[in-house]
């Protein structure tokens, strides 16, 4: 039985859509699409069976809100009752939510395919530490599916798990549906606060949160949200800000009505951008920021009102990400002193031992240095939420505190020790920076507030001053010009079906031109020589003399004479949809050279797939 779908190790997607049109907004799968949703249901039980020890497991099930959610749903949830799986069915709930939730079972089951149009959808699967399976555990559940859907009475066999449920016990899933909706929030509300406080005891998040209470009744903060009909509009987000102090304004609230294209990316921020030039129109001066997540609400990418130019600005993906690097890292060195001076319990090894970001591969280079100034290492993995999630694990089994992670070039963080993006925790990381500000301690000394601690931190002191706005703080993050991974350019058709091979002939053909023009590219760029990297999974491979790594991603660094990078282009096939991604970053302000080097990639690609494709 053929699925078409996509199988990676961060989920499952295809166009679910009975139509096959990406586009569609019908909510019927169609018989096909029933038969695969009873094997994948079929496949994960017996995998969680197997890794439990053969007992029956206890999981959260839950979707996002395309149309066609409800129906996977179903044929997944009769799979699982065959196998004799406990359910806890939230129905619609946010990625970060059903997550949560999981730490306290034995894994979850997620129907959601992102950002992506709304006639596609997927599935993600995971454990009982709140993230995506990692990725030899994930290659075993896709291998599983495969020999399943090979299987010459496949459909047949699917059928029958689809009618051998017994109509009272999904009714009874059905029916405790809100209860288990309750226990799916109680647990994200409780997590969430972790995870913005970095701790579990309850005295220090009461300390936190206590801080930016009263930072925002000295100066009101107002925060605008397109839920865009996302599952975040059913999640914790209403009550959990004003609980905060912080005023929330939603609008695109009606769960399933989404009115624009989905993906954060600015095109989509517009709308946020709208309401909130309105409001600072009409004198409403407390609206400050904004976001819109994506339908399964782990991703949130943010609007800000900038007193210099008396606009509402999206921040570009990847300076929203580099802002909660920032933003963590100073939260922690503010952490470590702040509580061991009130003899709180604090790990003081958060701080004090070897600490590291975790980022994929075309992630902007502010972030090395970023990292740089606060003393941290940086690791790159292949682009997958899931290769970072894995590193990061990796990396904590190491020895090294990896408190914030995430991929730059898709925005959003993931702070620890959260598995998932979540727009909450890159709210309050610019929340914390805006609110924990200097303070005069009773004994004079002044405690320095995370503005404070990253100017200090990053040699701009000079920058620092009482009555910053996030505009100033935007002003000192590193300068670097990034190409947009939801622009067309960043975005090739491919003819050339090995894409290793693909990257051979690249190599040749890059070699070539190196040698032609390497005199002109120093004379213009300050480029001297160049090094690749590759990255498969976890692993990053420096200055690879072999850049055939099938589907991984390949990056070329050019560095000055002083060994210093200036700039690199990278590519990798997309694991989600039929194109080949490229990305250039460049350091400076100069938007002309990202233009430029990322049409010299383009060019030399093209023209090593049509040199492929004429053999």
């Amino acid at each position: 039985m053929e699925h078409n779908m996509i199988l990676s190790v961060s989920g499952w997607r295809k166009v679910f859509a009975e139509s096959g049109n990406e586009e569609d907004k019908s909510p019927s799968i169609g018989v096909q699409n029933k038969l695969l949703c009873a094997l994948i249901g079929e496949t994960f039980a017996q995998y969680l069976i197997d890794s439990v020890g053969g007992r029956y497991p206890f999981i959260a099930v839950g979707t996002d809100t395309r149309p066609t959610s409800a129906e996977i749903a179903d044929a997944i949830l009769r799979a699982l009752l065959a196998h004799n799986i406990s359910v806890h069915y939230t129905g619609v709930a946010s990625a970060p939510e059903i997550m949560a939730y999981a730490r306290q079972l034995d894994g979850f089951l997620y129907i959601s395919a992102s950002h992506n149009p709304i006639g596609h959808n997927g599935i993600k699967f995971g454990r009982d530490d709140g993230g995506v399976l990692e990725s030899a555990e994930a290659k075993k559940l896709i291998a599983a599916f495969e020999q399943k859907c090979a299987d010459t009475d496949a459909a047949i066999h699917a059928q029958k798990l689809l009618d051998s449920v017994d109509d009272a016990a999904l009714t009874l899933i059905y029916n405790s549906v809100r209860q288990y909706k309750r226990e799916a929030l109680a647990a994200y509300d409780s997590f969430i606060r972790t995870v913005i406080t970095g701790s579990e005891e309850k005295e220090k998040q009461d300390y936190v949160f206590s801080a930016i209470k009263s930072a925002v009744k000295t100066q009101a903060l107002s925060v605008v949200c397109d839920m865009n009909g996302s599952s975040r509009i059913l999640s914790i987000d209403k009550n959990f800000l004003p609980s905060c102090g912080i005023t929330l304004e939603a609008f695109n609230n009606e769960a399933g009505h989404i009115a624009h294209a989905i993906i954060p990316e600015p095109e989509n921020l517009i709308y946020c951008s709208e309401v909130i030039q309105d409001r600072q129109r009409d004198g409403d001066t407390e609206v400050k920021l904004g976001y819109m997540p994506d339908c399964d609400g782990d991703r949130g990418n943010i609007v800000y009102w900038n007193e210099k130019t008396e606009t509402a600005e999206a921040i570009a993906a990847q300076k929203v990400f580099a802002l909660c690097v920032m933003a963590e890292s100073a939260f922690d060195y503010w952490s470590a002193r702040q509580f061991k001076k009130k003899s709180l319990l604090w790990h003081v090894e958060n701080f004090y031992g070897k600490k590291a970001v975790v980022v994929n591969g075309p992630t902007s280079m502010q972030i090395d240095e970023i990292c740089k100034a606060f003393g941290m290492q940086i690791f790159r993995a292949e682009v997958g939420e899931a290769n970072v999630v894995n590193l990061a694990r990796e990396k904590r089994e190491a020895g090294y505190a990896v408190r914030i992670l995430g991929e730059g070039s898709n925005g959003g963080n993931i702070t620890y020790p959260s598995s998932v993006r979540d727009p909450l925790a890159t709210l309050f990381a610019i929340i914390k920076l805006l609110t924990i500000r200097d303070k005069v301690e009773e004994d004079g000394t002044v405690s320095k507030g995370l503005f404070h601690i990253w100017c200090d931190k990053s040699d701009q002191s000079f920058k620092y001053k009482d009555d910053f706005t996030l505009a100033d703080i935007l002003d000192t993050l590193p300068v670097y010009i990034t190409t947009g991974v939801n622009e067309e350019r960043a975005k090739l058709k491919i003819k050339s079906a090995d894409k290793g091979l693909l990257k051979e002939k690249f190599h040749q053909i890059f070699t070539e031109e190196w040698a032609a023009h390497k005199d002109e590219l120093e004379h213009i760029y300050g480029f001297s020589v160049y090094e690749a990297d590759i990255t498969n999974g976890t692993v990053e491979l420096k200055n690879a003399p072999n850049w055939n790594n099938a589907t991984g991603g390949l990056k070329i660094r050019f560095l000055d004479e002083k060994g210093q990078s200036k700039a690199f282009i990278w590519m990798r096939p997309s694991g989600t949809e039929n194109v080949f991604r490229v990305l250039c970053d460049v350091k400076g302000d100069e938007d002309a050279a990202e233009r430029s080097l990322l049409r010299w990639e383009s060019s030399m690609i093209r023209t090593a797939d049509d040199a492929l494709c004429q053999k």
